[in-house]
């Protein structure tokens, strides 16, 4: 059993409710492939990677959202901006990222 996979169990064994972020779809070059997961804890933990980076921040962030109104939600993660000094993560594709909350 992956990581991703153990902790998800440990938390809800633990009465602990968590959002899992998964990739759905992916077009050109992105960090990770289509089923990579994440897993994040209310208070901002996670275990695994969809990817690093602002699009990981951004996923993050929804996830939040989902832990807190229990509507899941699909998030856009781009990373087709023009490199500069100040671009990080820029890979050249976009994902899609399904957020839901699991329950014990």
């Amino acid at each position: 059993m992956n990581k991703e996979y153990q902790a998800l169990k440990q938390y809800l064994q633990a009465g602990e409710s968590v959002a899992v972020a998964t990739v759905i779809d992916t077009r050109g070059s992105v960090p990770r492939e289509v089923g990579a997961k994440m897993i994040i804890h209310p208070l901002g933990a996670h275990v695994g990677t969809i990817g690093g980076g602002c699009g990981e921040a951004e996923v993050i962030r929804a996830a939040m959202d989902v832990l807190q109104t229990g509507t899941p939600a699909k998030v856009r993660v781009d990373l087709t901006e023009e490199i500069s000094m100040d671009s990080h993560g820029v890979c050249g594709g976009i994902m899609t990222v399904f957020v839901q909350r699991w329950d014990p």
